[in-house]
């Protein structure tokens, strides 16, 4: 008996409303694994009686609704379950036409799968690269950060913080009095220079250094005059001039005398301060003022002192203080009382005050050195052991401390002992070398308290000739920073300063080659940091900063200048006033830049490249347009325009930012002419026109967008002119080609728009014949038409819903 589908399920639903009728038999409820159990057990019981009769079965079973059991067992064994772009495995050689077909899809996979793998590398590469970028440019600022935070506390401020202190500080300038002071000198020097006159960075820097209220700052100042004006500058080689014995010599005795004349100040205030004790008299002259001067520092105490006195005065304290003040007539007039068994010091002393390196004949200074040790060492008049010590060189350990109380004291001491030459081999000869060292690394920042006294280490350094490492200390104390880097710009000028090969090194750093302790310092990393305080409030006298790096390369041969302007432009976005700009009738409004006579539309390249890498396309289209690299500004603009054309306008969107851009580039283009290729002119131009049909579109004003189409000829509108738009559509390029479908859209959308105006108003229409109504539907049907087949034989594979989308509208007014 065959039992069909049907009544299987009319037994099922017989039985299961037999149950819900509420019976006496009660209604057996099992779980999950109860289930499992039982079906489990009624399939070993009838597993083992499958057999033909089963089949036999099953396809009378399935017969019955019309499914061949046979047929439907071949169809699943054929099905194959390979991926959809798995590529096709080879099939014979005899079917020519199947092998290339297959061949033909092979390659397309192989294609696409290619370009699918280079696609993702080259994304996760630049990927890679941007964020590589990104650190180390936060990196720099971590680094420029801990070089100007001050000794006490280095507080890295947070996102937000620096969005406040941007918009409290926007609109008034960041820099100080004394800052502001120093860049309007800077700015006469460079226009100096750019008129090619001779302008003193020295003179003009000094004369705001004065202004200082902290004397040790005006010091500074005071000695970097002194020591510029007696060193030579004919060397170019900077290295091979600071190795040099003649400028190490001639450091030596400016820093003598810097210090000689400082004591000599500090000895006439002390003596006016006490007229009443110092007795000073009437007569002139450095002797009787030291006279005045030992009277007060002396009056309580005279024991210990030996070989008589003058007027009052220790004979051996007045011949060591003026020579202390650098006086050659006072010291051989002090030297000429002492007892007649010196006459041997007394003769070498005027040979020591006459020698241009202050330096003895050799027998001389053995004879001072042998009665040193033979007598003057256990003296208990320290004056007279000091200058048997300073004159003959006797012996450089000693420190004595019991006259040297000051840095400067000791300073002068050690730098009366630098020899340059030692014909006697001594062991204990102080070279500007070791004394460098001294100063520097074994004494350093703790033991002179620099961060107390800052100019004061920082004069230490600069009379020892370690111009490098007391700027770098000076930059590192936010107060100290501006002279610091006038102090540089000044040494740089004279071409003193000591500067790395690579501009990426840190601030202070040290080079192989050169002998130690001597450093070199980042002269172009100095003024970036300290132009980075207010070049977003101040970017005129940041340019002015700039300017000192024109003569400096970067690794990849660019020159400093033009990049510091390229990131300064970018990061304050003041475009025009440093760049210029293009006024509408084509006329270039200069910027600041062009006060300095440099290539500017070479510069204002590198910025516009710089501002294309970083994906900032809308500044690199005004910068290009500014440099007269029209061709480029066609290619952005293009690639722009294409991505927004068939989208929606809106206020202060990139569209119409973008748009209103184009026009007036396209406008002045066509006004005053280009330098552009015709190929990218026309492509903008078409861009332009169909940005405005989308516009027609979108505002739904139809007729009007109806007719800019049919102007622009880009698609057909007649079946006749269909082929000519295939052939014509070879010549546009990819960013035509890629609003091609949204244009086709938009023009179906308005001609179906039509058809349905027309075929809902046909029975209000009085005035218009039966037949005219026909002849305008059946024009607006070849149209769709034509776009239909035009969009069918383009060699240009639009997306399906396209294409669907199309067919659906043109078989919707048919």
């Amino acid at each position: 008996m065959d039992i069909s589908f049907s009544d299987l399920l009319h037994r099922a639903e017989q039985l299961t409303a037999d149950m819900e009728t509420g019976s006496e038999l009660p209604r057996i409820e099992r779980n999950f694994p109860q289930l499992a159990e039982a079906s489990n057990r009624l399939l070993s019981k009838t597993w083992g009686n499958v057999d033909e009769a089963s089949d036999v079965k099953a396809s009378l079973l399935l017969s019955s609704r019309g499914v061949e059991l046979p047929k439907l067992s071949q169809r699943l064994e054929s099905l194959d379950a390979t991926k959809t772009f798995e590529p096709i495995e080879p099939i014979l050689e005899t079917d020519i036409q199947s092998f290339l077909k297959n061949e033909r899809e092979n390659a397309i996979l192989a294609t696409i799968e290619e370009t699918k793998r280079k696609t993702f590398e080259n994304a996760e590469k630049k990927f890679w690269n941007s964020l590589e970028d990104e650190w180390e440019r936060e990196k720099q600022k971590i680094l420029n950060s801990l070089l100007t935070a001050g000794k006490e506390s280095m507080v890295f401020p947070l996102e937000s913080n620096r969005f406040e202190e941007f918009i409290l500080t926007k609109g008034r300038s960041s820099l100080t009095a004394i800052e502001m002071s120093f860049a309007r000198q800077l700015f006469v020097c460079n226009e100096m220079t750019i008129q090619k006159q001779k302008g003193g960075f020295l003179d003009a820097f000094k004369q705001v250094g004065q202004k200082c209220e902290d004397q040790n700052a005006k010091n500074i100042w005071i000695l970097l005059e002194q020591l510029l004006n007696d060193i030579p500058l004919n060397e170019q080689n900077v290295r091979k001039l600071r190795q040099s014995n003649v400028f190490q010599n001639i450091l030596v005795k400016s820093s003598k005398k810097f210090l000689e004349d400082r004591y000599r100040v500090f000895i006439e205030k002390c003596v006016f301060d006490n007229l009443q004790q110092a007795c000073l008299g009437g007569v002139p002259g450095l002797y009787n003022l030291v006279l005045s001067f030992l009277k007060i520092k002396l009056s309580s105490n005279l024991s210990g002192f030996e070989d008589g006195t003058i007027n009052g005065v220790p004979v051996w304290p007045l011949v060591y203080f003026c020579l202390r003040c650098g006086d050659v007539k006072a010291t051989e007039q002090a030297a000429e009382a002492l007892p007649p068994q010196y006459s041997d010091f007394k003769a070498s002393l005027k040979e020591f005050l006459s020698s241009p390196d202050n330096r003895l004949h050799t027998n001389n200074e053995a004879k001072l050195r042998l009665q040193y040790k033979r007598s003057i060492r256990s003296s208990s008049d320290p004056f007279k052991r000091i200058l048997f010590c300073i004159v003959g060189q006797c012996d450089n350990t000693d420190s004595h401390s019991e006259v040297i109380k000051k840095t400067e004291d000791y300073l002068w001491l050690k730098l009366n002992q630098v020899q340059f030459e030692d014909p006697l081999q001594n062991q204990e000869t102080v070279t500007l070398q070791y004394l460098q060292k001294l100063l520097l690394e074994e004494y350093g920042e703790t033991h002179f308290k620099a961060y107390d006294q800052p100019y004061l280490y920082c004069q230490v350094l600069f009379l020892t000739g370690q111009f490098e490492a007391g700027i770098e200390f000076l930059s590192r104390i936010d107060h100290c920073r501006c002279h610091a880097v006038h102090l540089a710009i000044v040494l740089q000028s004279y071409n003193l300063l000591l500067m790395p090969d690579l501009i990426h090194t840190q601030l202070l750093s040290v080079d192989p080659l050169d002998p130690p302790p001597l450093k070199r310092l980042n002269f172009a990393r100095l003024i970036t940091i300290y132009t980075r305080k207010f070049e977003t409030t101040d970017p005129r006298e940041a340019l002015e900063y700039f300017f000192l790096l024109r003569g400096l390369t970067g690794p990849n041969g660019q020159n400093l200048f033009a990049s510091c302007i390229s990131e300064l432009a970018l990061e304050t976005r003041e475009f025009e006033t440093i760049l210029g700009c293009i006024k509408a009738d084509g006329t270039k409004k200069p910027g600041c830049i062009s006060k300095f006579k440099v290539d500017v539309s070479n510069i204002v390249c590198t910025v516009a490249k710089d501002a294309e890498s970083k994906g900032q396309f809308e500044d690199a289209t005004m910068l290009y347009d500014l440099a007269d690299n029209h061709e480029k500004v066609l290619e952005l603009l293009t690639t722009l325009l294409s991505q927004l054309v068939p989208l929606a306008n809106s206020p202060q969107s990139s569209r119409e930012r973008i748009q209103i851009l184009a026009r007036s580039v396209a406008e002045r283009y066509k006004t005053h002419g280009h330098n552009g290729s015709r190929t990218r002119s026309s492509t903008f131009y078409l861009l332009i026109d169909l940005m405005y049909f989308f516009d027609l579109y979108h505002e739904q004003q139809f007729d009007t967008a109806l007719d800019t189409i049919q102007k622009i000829k880009l698609i057909p509108l007649k079946p006749d002119e269909v082929e000519q738009k295939v052939t014509s559509f070879k010549q546009y390029s990819d960013e035509v080609r890629q609003c091609l479908p949204d244009v086709l859209l938009a023009t179906m959308s308005i001609l179906y728009g039509k058809y349905k105006k027309c075929k809902l108003g046909q029975a209000n229409i009085i005035s218009i014949s039966k037949e005219k109504e026909d002849t305008y539907l059946k024009s607006i049907r070849n149209e769709a038409r034509s776009l239909v087949t035009f969009a069918g034989l383009l060699p240009y594979r639009m997306p399906g819903d396209s294409n669907a989308r199309l067919v659906q509208m043109e078989i919707m007014m048919n």
